[in-house]
């Protein structure tokens, strides 16, 4: 392994010092990616990316000389992407680790182990709040991480220097191109309103199903403190809600508070999940609100979903997977792609039209149709594999060419 020298001390990028932005939100909530996982919105719609990335297809494809494209089955990167990155987890795990940090965190790194050939042999994903991209004095980026010793035995030492080149490195958006900005720091005071929002209405049915109010005493009451414990003990709390209180020596009860109604609790709960789905680019239907949708615009929205949301997550993993796995040299005969196909298509009777326009007109076969549905494919003697057109259909220059034809024909025999 090389060393890694410097002469003096070393400077961070510009977009690393983001982290100013955590901390307490203008609602008072502390917001960070561990408490921010605690609102449910928040927890759905990064489960919903992270296992939608990690549920698709990825291959590593190779560029054929009639500009189709063959899975390189062959290559051992084929085998880390699809099924295991490393010893201890699955393609799906991998994945959807590093996108759970890229919502989280806004950047997605993992540690690239090499052999003696520079061939990738292994993956393992690093946290990104222990990960900072620094350069040294020439201006070159380099990796600092800060281990424990819970984790992969794949480095040594507390603090660690990696190159870009042993470095899978996602950045989700950013100000520099080099270091992605949380969303959750970004969106702090949207999130900490929902939890507080929360907290609320929490604490709300904690203290009493009833509003809160005042105890009123004609005279003076020697301690106090006893008295609240009491009246707390006795009516606070959901499990108390209805009881009949009864009040001795002229004493009064005098609520003050005000219904969650009256504050638009309800109201402004709704209002922040619709939030946090808009942070993620998620349609409020896939997080349980259905109030704006129905049977007619569901299908579209998930199709919506697949065009503006996972697409540009897909062309951020599959132009940092090719940069940091392939070479110059490998990038021109192979390339990483994921499969959105599946998600793509609508319900049954549309594919078939669909499939059927395609076949009628020569640019699928039979076989291409079946592939897509994952059905058993028609033998190529039997015709699977032919492209078939309508006899029927001739050039625009040729129409009347038979008809003339036939005229003479006739004309001849008379």
């Amino acid at each position: 392994m090389k060393l890694f020298k410097w002469k003096r001390p070393l400077n961070r990028t510009a977009g690393s010092g983001y982290r100013f932005l955590f901390g307490t939100s203008s609602a008072g909530k502390t917001v960070n990616e561990r408490t921010a996982m605690q609102m449910t919105a928040v927890y759905a719609c990064v489960r919903i990316l992270a296992e939608s990335i990690a549920s698709l297809p990825l291959h590593v494809y190779k560029r054929g000389d009639k500009g189709n494209r063959i899975k390189a089955e062959e290559l051992p990167l084929f085998f880390l992407l699809h099924d295991e990155p490393n010893p201890e987890m699955t393609s799906f795990i991998f994945r959807e680790t590093l996108m759970t940090h890229l919502l989280l965190w806004g950047n997605g790194f993992a540690q690239v182990l090499r052999n003696g050939k520079g061939e990738v042999i292994g993956l393992y994903p690093l946290l990104p709040n222990k990960m900072s991209v620094e350069r040294d004095e020439k201006g070159q980026l380099y990796y600092r991480y800060t281990r424990n010793d819970a984790e992969p035995p794949t480095l040594e030492g507390n603090s660690v220097i990696l190159f870009p080149e042993n470095v899978l490195h996602i950045p989700g958006l950013g100000f520099d191109g080099l270091v992605g900005y949380s969303p959750i720091s970004m969106t702090k005071n949207a999130i900490g309103l929902a939890m507080a929002a929360e907290e609320y209405g929490s604490k709300f049915f904690a203290n009493g199903a009833a509003p809160a109010g005042v105890l009123e005493h004609p005279g003076v009451i020697k301690d106090v403190s006893r008295l609240r414990e009491s009246w707390n003990s006795t009516f606070g709390g959901s499990a108390n809600a209805g009881k009949i209180g009864i009040l001795e020596e002229g004493m009064h009860f005098h609520p003050i508070a005000m219904s969650p109604q009256d504050s638009q609790l309800i109201e402004t709960r709704k209002y922040q999940l619709d939030e946090i789905a808009r942070i993620f680019r998620i349609p409020p239907h896939m997080i349980g609100d259905l109030e704006k949708s129905s049977f007619s615009n569901i299908e579209q929205q998930g199709l919506e979903f697949v065009k503006y949301t996972l697409d540009p997550w897909v062309c951020r993993w599959e132009a940092a997977l090719s940069k940091a796995l392939l070479s110059r040299e490998e990038r021109r005969q192979y390339e990483i792609r994921f499969n959105v196909d599946g998600l793509l298509r609508g319900d049954y009777k549309s594919r078939m039209e669909g499939y059927a326009v395609g076949i009628n007109n020569g640019f699928m076969s039979p076989n291409d149709a079946r592939r897509l549905e994952n059905m058993d494919l028609i033998p190529p003697e039997k015709g699977g594999d032919n492209y078939l057109i309508q006899g029927a259909m001739i050039r625009l220059e040729d129409a009347g060419i038979y008809a003339n034809k036939a005229e003479n024909k006739s004309t001849d025999k008379e």
